[in-house]
């Protein structure tokens, strides 16, 4: 299909010019179609980086912004992620979703390749194509420099000039026994110890550089860390170490020991997560981007939120074994057993006594999970499911919360709330189930602490750290959203369903150990479905809705294995995709649907 042209309200890394297609006829263009508040849409943001320095003379790579959250289409909300996460091509904001709906895109995080001749000729949905992507690239380059169309060198990223501050993009504080402060300095790739004012600088872990390294203090490097958990006393003694970083895009554990400043790799390879084992031997086991980490008696460790995959693990700094806690990787909102509960982007913890509480980003939610029998249940105490949003207080059963990243256990049964994309600090009572707002006017809150009877936050977007603004807490009575998308208007009844996996050029599927393809489907709401739910070997399949449901969202995960074709020792990679499908059933709908996770797009619709 020819690639619609590209237009948005805002351009970024341009100095401000839009960018046509048409300019940039003779080079591969790769859209990536993603949004700042998706975990899964940062990962790509890495695979990318690679590729981006391997093919600079022939690749322009164009993000398109399409918001899920209304902060997010913000332009200074944009702004910042762009400089946050170092985004180092065009990007063009889509806030009305018009260029999602014209390539036909129905997921977060996907990719369309354009050839130097102006067609779409590859999509993938989902993470993990950097080398798919490059056997694709590598293909068209060879194809159009034999036919005279391939054009090469120049390249529209103009970056944008950066200020220095003490911080850059912070995202959680600790307090030490001695009363420092702990502070993950993401942007600077480091963490702070400050004075116990927050604002004299002791030290700073990190040289400053992306990176993996262990060794001291002024030596060693991380990448992106968010979360910092405190061990007590006794286990610190043993472990060798004080503190537990999340080296969030670094998919690692951090150990940090405060008084020789040396830092180490305790659980992690390096590697993001896929498919493979996740409890073993910590340095061992890949993670994938651990967003916070907190000490919990009950659980016997450090529980560690892995936001890449919706799950909670459980790291122990003794023995050094890590194993999952809770959570299936199926991203949403599903209380009960800690083994079947579902998780959406888990990405702030906080101990208080028997019971863990945690904010779900991606469904907006405040939850919690504490012991039950032999096992651990879990609880939500506001939030409604991935798509529901918005900024009200009253009854917990009604509050909306938008994006929250981190937590803090207040006296009285009280939990705060960093409500990050409301800009607000929001209050839980826990016996009144009654929800208030304490702050707003906060620049992206992404950080909560109590200490000395003060609650201190972190405002990421606005480099600092420092106490929440006194004020009588009110109720604010804001309206209710949902997540914008167009809707997939479809025939009542059975429908053939189907999900497109092609294997990149010099691959093939991997099914040397038994069916190479998984493909699980759900719905929410439940009854939307009356059958085709459940998990399969084949990515094809027929649903039946049930009658009288006009809509909902399909919930499908698929996963594919493939190998390259070839060699004694092929090396093999895991592909794997969630969406959420807003689907509307009417007379004359479409009698199929098929969602491509990787391969030749279909006409846009």
């Amino acid at each position: 299909m020819r690639a619609p042209e590209l237009r948005g309200d805002v351009w970024l890394n341009t100095g401000g010019r839009p960018i046509t297609l048409a300019e940039l006829r003779g080079r591969i263009v790769l859209l990536d179609f993603w949004t700042s508040g998706c975990v899964n849409c940062l990962h790509v943001l890495d695979e990318l980086r690679p590729l981006e320095a391997e093919f600079a003379d022939v690749l322009v790579t164009i993000g398109v912004h399409s918001p899920k959250f209304l902060h997010e289409g913000e332009r200074a909300s944009i702004e910042a992620a762009v400089r946050r996460y170092e985004v180092h091509h065009p990007v063009v904001n889509d806030p009305k979703m018009e260029l999602w709906s014209q390539y036909a895109v129905r997921a977060w995080p996907t990719l369309a390749v354009i050839d130097p001749e102006g067609y779409v000729v590859h999509v993938a949905a989902g993470e993990g194509h950097e080398e798919a992507l490059r056997r694709v690239i590598a293909d068209l380059v060879k194809k159009h420099e034999a036919k005279g169309t391939l054009r090469r060198g120049g390249s529209p990223y103009v970056p944008v000039e950066e200020q220095q501050s003490e911080l850059r993009f912070p995202s959680k504080a600790v307090a030490t026994a001695e009363g420092r402060i702990l502070v993950a300095d993401t942007g600077h790739h480091s963490v702070v110890e400050f004075a116990s004012d927050g604002e004299t600088v002791i030290r700073r872990f990190g040289s400053g550089e992306r990176g993996g390294q262990d060794g001291p203090f002024d030596v060693a490097t991380f990448t992106e860390p968010s979360g910092i958990a405190l061990l007590p006393y006794d286990v610190a003694e043993r472990a060798g170490y004080h503190a537990v970083v999340a080296d969030t895009a670094g998919h690692r554990l951090r150990g940090l020991d405060l008084i020789t400043g040396e830092v180490t790799t305790v659980a992690g390879t390096g590697a993001q997560w896929r498919n493979g084992p996740d409890s073993g031997k910590g340095v061992d086991v890949e993670l994938s981007s651990p967003w916070d980490v907190e000490w919990w008696g009950p659980a016997g460790g450090v529980v560690v939120a892995m936001a890449g995959n919706h799950t909670l693990s459980v790291f122990d700094p003794v023995s050094g074994s890590i194993h999952r806690f809770a959570g299936t990787t199926v991203e949403g909102l599903r209380d009960g057993d800690v083994s079947e509960a579902f998780f959406a982007q888990t990405s702030g913890l906080a101990a208080d006594g028997d019971k863990l509480w945690l904010v779900d980003a991606e469904t907006s939610a405040l939850r919690w999970i504490e012991p039950a029998g032999d096992s651990f249940t879990v609880q939500t105490a506001i939030g409604i499911d991935l798509f529901s949003f918005g900024h009200t207080d009253g009854p917990a059963d009604k509050a909306l919360l938008q994006h929250p990243l981190d937590l803090a256990v207040l006296p009285g049964a009280r939990i705060a709330i960093a409500d990050t994309y409301n800009e607000a600090v929001r209050r839980f009572d826990f016996f009144t189930r009654e929800v208030t707002t304490l702050a707003t006017g906060l620049a992206e809150p992404q950080g909560l602490l109590l200490t000395d009877g003060r609650l201190l936050v972190v405002e990421s977007a606005g480099n600092r750290i420092g106490p929440v603004p006194a004020s009588e807490p009110s109720v604010v009575t804001g309206d209710a959203h949902a997540v914008r998308r167009p809707p997939t208007v479809l025939a009542p009844g059975e429908i053939d369903f189907s999900v497109v996996f092609t294997a990149p050029p010099g691959e093939k599927l991997d099914d040397r150990y038994g069916p190479s393809t998984r493909l699980e489907i759900s719905a929410s709401p439940p009854e939307l479905l009356a059958d085709g739910t459940g998990v399969g070997t084949e990515l094809t399949r027929k649903i039946r809705f049930a009658p009288g449901v006009t809509e909902g969202v399909l919930q499908v995960v698929a996963q594919a294995a493939s190998c390259d074709d070839g060699g004694a020792h092929p090396a093999c990679r895991i592909t794997r995709q969630d969406w959420g499908v807003p689907v509307r059933f009417e007379e004359g709908g479409a009698s199929e649907l098929s969602l491509v996770m990787a391969g030749e797009p279909r006409d846009a619709e």
